[in-house]
């Protein structure tokens, strides 16, 4: 009998798989494998350095035991950090059951997949079991991520991570890795302070001429321009780059002396150093010049382009016209430098580009039977950008922001693939993540942020876009500090404090809605009401609160006849299921240019109807007839890019859309 008794053992293990990895699949089949074979070499080297092992795999998936749970903690996060693909990592201590072929099975291991499941491509999630067990400077750096409600088991469990700061306190990647590079704003070393901005251009011109020119990882001008005078020393450690390119630019009459170094981060060697004396009218040849010598530095090839030299006073303009709150008097102002700045050179496509991409975002914000003189400007504004250098990214990005937020998901797709296909880097790229999540690929999305987030961490609307699409595949806890730290160095950011008050309400710290709302003197009219109404309710969810939901969205659709979908998200996440869609039949899903319209961003794209936490409105088979009328069945039907609940809801999503296909779209009438 006694050879029947099973083997088991205490263990930590660790689980993780490969973020994105059926939408990497089906793109490239055999190159995603091939990296997947590749990655499990690194993971099995880093598992024995901390005295582990693989005891499992499964396609993209790994699984791996631990005798010690610190040195599966420090495995777990020196994974998330340094694979590539990324990975999603969990850990849990539990009692396996040992097989005679060395596998593991149970609870124990379940619970690791679990949390597997629910971590951001990049991070690593602890159980509180695991937490217990530690102590030290990492058990210090771990914060909790809260309650998790685990799929298909009845517990939960509290979740921890590694705070944003703890991992920005890391140390800069080895100088074996592939090379990342930050260019530092280059010191200003004229007389005038006002040259500064002519210093940065010369910065920024490389930054993009690097990125479109080289096969090599930037990080973003955002980010990277956060680091001038003594906070230099900070870049690399930040910023978790390989290699630092400083210096400095001289201006004096109609000459420049750029000066330029090479350093590699870890050995602080300096790799190349060189310094020119030119003309204003070479500063552009100069810059390729640097940007060849610091690619064939880093064993990159580069292609050179040429940019039509543009006069320093008209640079400044375009400098000065970089946007940081994205708030309307702002976006506005920048219009103007940029209108002036084309004006003078009438071929600067980066300054067609960037008037476009901007006049856009502001047409964001003006009331909808205003925007048809805006949409036609920049519509004009794109096309000269965009037929002065066919892959300026602003231009593609406005050409994209002025179709509809519904009913064009075909178009959208498209734009956001030339968007894809573009060579080098720009603000704009960082919308392709924000398409997949109005598109129902919240996976993808939050796959897609992470990347461009780790190019650039200190982008504002980086991390605005960054914190939504881990709200919206399910990491909530995961997006609070990120949306913080950004309004503690942009407090005026309002688009950050919608978000935020969002994501905290979901998690229900009240006390930090609190805290938010007590700014709301300071909020535009209208702009956080139906995420205060839906904060009010997860508070107290008496009949009365909710029922002020319901009857909120009854008396806005019999003043207006319309209404759009974030609302109808929130009463059903409340569980209004049958009013909603008593509603919204009679109702329509877009603005009617009154006053009563939602304005900004995200007013009337279909972002929300995907977030993960808040399933209730897909849940119903009465979902895809809503998403018919939005012209999401048409656009999945014709591309077969299926949203991440054809999986998740209770009944034959693709079937329900198959039926569905012959219910017309509604038209957006701006």
């Amino acid at each position: 009998m006694t050879g029947d008794v099973q083997a088991r053992k205490l263990a930590t293990i660790v689980a993780l798989d490969v973020a994105g990895y059926s939408a990497r699949t089906e793109a490239d089949e055999a190159k995603t494998t091939a990296d997947v074979a590749r990655l499990g070499k690194v993971i099995e080297g880093i598992a024995a350095r901390h005295g582990g092992r693989i005891f499992n795999t499964a396609g993209d998936g790994f699984m791996l035991d631990f005798g010690s749970s610190l040195a599966a903690v420090e495995a777990a996060f020196e994974l998330a950090e340094t694979c590539d693909p990324k990975v999603r990592v969990g850990v849990h201590l539990g009692d396996v059951v040992v097989q005679p072929n060395g596998d593991l099975l149970g609870h124990g291991v379940n619970v690791a997949a679990r949390l597997m499941a629910q971590a951001s491509p990049g991070a690593a999630l602890v159980s509180a079991t695991v937490r217990q067990t530690i102590r030290g400077p990492l058990a210090d750096r771990l914060q909790s991520r809260g309650l998790l409600k685990l799929d298909k088991m009845a517990e939960t469990i509290e979740a921890f991570g590694l705070t944003a700061a703890a991992l920005a306190a890391g140390a800069a990647p080895s100088k074996d890795a592939e090379p990342v590079l930050t260019v530092l704003p280059f010191d200003n070393l004229s007389t005038d302070p006002e040259m500064q901005f002519f210093s940065d251009g010369v910065s920024e011109e490389i930054i993009q001429r690097l990125s479109r020119g080289a096969k090599l990882k930037v990080i973003g001008r955002t980010s990277s321009f956060q680091f001038r005078g003594e906070k230099k020393s900070e870049a690399a450690r930040v910023l978790k780059c390989s290699h630092l390119l400083d210096g400095s630019v001289r201006r004096a009459g109609a000459r420049v002396r750029i000066a330029a170094h090479l350093v590699e981060a870890a050995s602080h060697t300096t790799l190349w150093s060189e310094h020119y004396d030119r003309g204003l009218d070479d500063t552009f040849a100069v810059q390729d010049e640097i940007s060849e010598a610091i690619a064939g530095a880093l064993h990159q090839t580069f292609t050179s382009f040429s940019t039509k030299a543009i006069d320093p006073a008209t640079y400044d303009l375009y400098l000065r016209s970089s946007v940081k709150l994205y708030a309307p008097a702002e976006l506005h102002a920048s219009i103007g430098l940029l209108e002036a700045a084309v004006q003078r050179a009438p071929n600067f496509a980066e300054a067609w580009g960037r008037l476009a991409y901007i006049r856009a975002w502001a047409r964001l914000y003006l009331p909808f039977a205003e925007r048809a003189a805006f949409t036609a400007l920049v519509a004009r504004e794109a096309e000269r950008a965009l037929a002065l250098d066919p892959h300026n990214v602003d231009g593609l990005t406005a050409q994209y922001f002025i179709l509809p937020p519904y009913g064009s998901f075909i178009a959208a797709d498209a734009a956001m693939e030339r968007l894809r296909r573009t060579p080098g880097r720009g603000e704009g790229q960082i919308y392709i993540g924000w398409h997949a999540r109005t598109i129902g690929r919240a996976r993808e999305s939050a796959q897609i942020m992470e990347e461009f987030y780790s190019s650039d961490p200190l982008n504002p609307m980086l991390v605005v876009i960054t914190s939504m699409a881990r709200m919206a595949a399910g990491h909530v806890a995961e997006a609070i500090p990120l949306l913080e730290d950004l309004l503690a160095r942009s407090p005026g950011m309002v688009y950050a404090q919608v978000v935020l008050l969002r994501g905290l309400a979901l998690l229900n710290d009240w006390p930090a809605v609190d805290r938010l709302i007590a700014t709301a003197a300071n909020w535009p009219a209208r702009a956080f009401d139906d995420g205060m109404m839906l904060a009010r309710a997860e508070r107290n969810p008496t009949a009365e609160n909710i029922g002020a939901m319901r009857d909120a969205l009854e008396a806005h659709v019999a003043k207006t006849g319309a209404v759009d979908v974030t609302r109808l998200v929130y009463a059903a996440h409340l569980g209004l299921v049958d009013d909603v869609y008593r509603i919204v039949e009679n109702a329509h899903l877009g603005p009617q240019g009154t006053a009563d319209d939602m304005i900004g961003a995200d007013a009337y794209r279909t972002g929300m109807l995907f977030w993960k936490g808040m399933p209730a409105i897909r849940n119903d088979p009465r979902f895809v007839r809503l998403c018919a009328r939005l012209g999401l069945v048409e656009f999945w039907l014709t591309t077969q890019k299926w949203p991440d609940c054809v999986d998740e809801v209770p009944y034959d999503f693709k079937a329900a859309c198959e039926k569905a296909r012959s219910i017309p779209k509604e038209a957006f009438a701006f």
